[in-house]
C-alpha cells in the first residue's frame, strides 16, 4: 500500500513540475531601410534579427534568417532605434490640473536635493502607452523646481511599463541632480542671479564639510548647515563629480556663468533649455558639456530668452555641441520626433536629428553600452515606421522594447474605437436600464 501511495505521489509531482519553456522566438524584420545610428550607418533592404530581448544581427539581405523565425515584411518601411526623451515628466504627472496626480515638484525647502522621482513613478500611467505607440521607448523623468533652486534627482525609465515584469520600468536612479539658475534661480534665491549662485556654492561647501565632519555633526558639535542632512548626503556624488548636475539656463551670460562654476567645482555638467545657447555655442563645445534642447522653443516669453530661435539646435550642432532633445512633458513627450523634424527644417542635418533622440541621449545618460543604436548585443528597442520618422504624418507600425512587441493601443485609441461608429450600440454605462 505504501509503495502504491509513493508511486501516486511521484506521478503527481511529475505532473506539477514546470514544463521547460520553449526558447523565445526569433523575430526577423526584413526588407526595411534600417537607420542603425551606429557604425553600420543606414542599410537599404536590411534585415534585423531579435532574440531573447536583444539584437542578434543586423545587416543587408544576406543576413541568414533562422528556420522557424517569425518574419515581419518591412519592405517600404523604416526601422530605427526606439526614441529617447532626455527630460520628461512621464510617470509623475497624470493630470496637470489635478494636484493629487502631480509628483514632480516638492514645495518644501527642507527636502530638495534628496527628493527623487523614482519613489513616485507610476508604471501604470495611461500616458505611457499614449507615448509608447508613437515610438518612444525610454525617457528621463526629471523633477521640477519648487521652493528651492535644487529640484532633486531624476531617473531613466523604459516605457515598457508593467508589461515587462518587476524592475523593468526603472533603468537608472539617480540619473542626475537637477537645478535651475538664471531668472528662475534668482526668483527662488531672493531676487538676484548672484544670490542663486551663492546658494548653490553654499550647498556644495556644506556638503563637503558635512562629509569631512560627519561624526562631529552627529554629535551635535558642528555648525548648522544650509540644507538638511539628507540633502547634503544626496549632493555629495554631485560635488565629487560622480553624478551629473543638470542646470536649466537660457540667457547666454547665465550659460557662461554656469560653465565657469562647473569648471571651478569640476562638476559633471549637463545644460538644459539653453534658448540662447547658440550665442555661446563655441564655449559650450570647448567645455565638452552636452545640452538638452527643445527645438520648438522660439518664443521669447521672458527677457532671458529674447534670443530664442528655431535655428538653435542647428547652430549648436555646427559648433560641435553634443545635442539631445527634450520635451519636459508627460502627455506629449511623443512630440519628440516632431521637434526633431522641425530642427531639420531649420538647418540641422537629418542624421544629427535622429541621433539627438536615440544614440546621443544614450551616451549622455550612460546607457550607450546596451541602448541607442541598432547593433548586435544591444537591447532590442526597435521601431518600424511607415515612412520618414521625422515627418509629422508618419506613424509607428510596431514598437519593440527589449525585444517584446508592445500593444499598439492606448486610452486614446480605445476611446477613438469606441466612438468612431456613431451608429453602433452605446457603451453599457449610457444605456437605459
Amino acid at each position: 500500500m505504501r509503495r502504491l501511495l509513493c508511486s501516486i505521489l511521484l506521478a503527481l509531482s511529475s505532473l506539477a513540475a514546470p514544463v521547460a519553456a520553449e526558447p523565445p522566438a526569433i523575430i526577423a524584420i526584413t526588407g526595411a531601410t534600417i537607420h542603425t545610428v551606429g557604425p553600420q550607418g543606414t542599410i537599404q533592404n536590411g534585415t534585423l534579427l531579435i532574440e531573447n530581448g536583444r539584437i542578434r544581427a543586423v545587416g543587408g539581405p544576406a543576413v541568414p534568417v533562422p528556420a522557424g523565425a517569425r518574419r515581419i515584411d518591412a519592405r517600404g518601411k523604416v526601422v530605427t532605434p526606439g526614441l529617447f526623451d532626455s527630460l520628461s515628466r512621464l510617470g509623475v504627472v497624470e493630470v496637470g490640473a489635478v494636484e493629487g496626480t502631480r509628483d514632480a515638484t516638492v514645495q518644501d525647502d527642507r527636502i530638495t536635493a534628496a527628493f527623487t522621482v523614482a519613489d513616485a513613478l507610476n508604471p501604470r500611467s495611461v500616458l505611457i502607452p499614449v507615448n509608447r505607440i508613437e515610438g518612444l521607448t525610454r525617457a528621463v523623468v526629471a523633477p521640477g523646481p519648487g521652493k528651492s533652486l535644487i529640484a532633486g534627482q531624476g531617473a531613466v525609465i523604459t516605457l515598457i511599463g508593467t508589461l515587462g515584469g518587476p524592475g523593468d520600468f526603472l533603468v537608472r536612479s539617480p540619473a542626475a541632480m537637477f537645478a535651475v539658475l538664471g531668472e528662475s534661480g534668482s526668483h527662488l534665491a531672493g531676487g538676484s542671479r548672484a544670490a542663486a549662485l551663492l546658494r548653490l556654492k553654499e550647498a556644495f561647501q556644506d556638503a563637503l564639510d558635512y562629509a569631512a565632519n560627519r561624526k562631529a555633526f552627529d554629535a551635535g558639535d558642528r555648525r548648522p548647515y544650509a540644507l538638511s542632512r539628507l540633502d547634503l548626503e544626496a549632493l555629495l556624488p554631485v560635488v565629487r563629480g560622480q553624478l551629473p548636475l543638470v542646470v536649466a539656463v537660457d540667457r547666454a551670460s547665465d550659460i557662461e556663468t554656469t560653465l565657469r562654476f562647473a569648471r571651478e567645482w569640476k562638476l559633471k555638467l549637463i545644460l538644459s533649455s539653453v534658448n540662447e545657447g547658440w550665442k555661446v555655442a563655441d564655449q559650450i563645445a570647448a567645455a565638452r558639456v552636452p545640452v538638452l534642447v527643445n527645438p520648438m522653443e522660439d518664443r521669447p516669453d521672458s527677457f532671458e530668452s529674447l534670443g530664442s530661435t528655431l535655428e538653435n539646435a542647428a547652430r549648436l550642432h555646427k559648433a560641435g555641441v553634443v545635442l539631445a532633445f527634450m520635451t519636459a512633458d508627460a502627455h506629449n513627450a511623443r512630440n519628440l520626433k516632431q521637434a526633431a523634424g522641425n530642427a531639420v527644417a531649420n538647418g540641422l542635418p537629418w542624421d544629427a536629428a535622429l541621433e539627438a533622440i536615440t544614440a546621443a541621449p544614450a551616451r549622455i545618460w550612460g546607457i550607450a553600452d546596451h541602448y541607442g543604436t541598432l547593433e548586435p548585443g544591444k537591447d532590442a528597442d526597435v521601431v518600424i515606421w511607415d515612412g520618414d520618422p521625422l515627418e509629422l504624418s508618419t506613424f509607428a507600425d510596431a514598437v519593440f522594447i527589449r525585444g517584446r512587441e508592445m500593444p499598439m493601443k492606448s486610452r486614446q485609441t480605445e476611446l477613438r474605437d469606441r466612438y468612431k461608429d456613431l451608429g453602433g450600440a452605446l457603451p453599457p454605462a449610457y444605456r437605459k436600464p
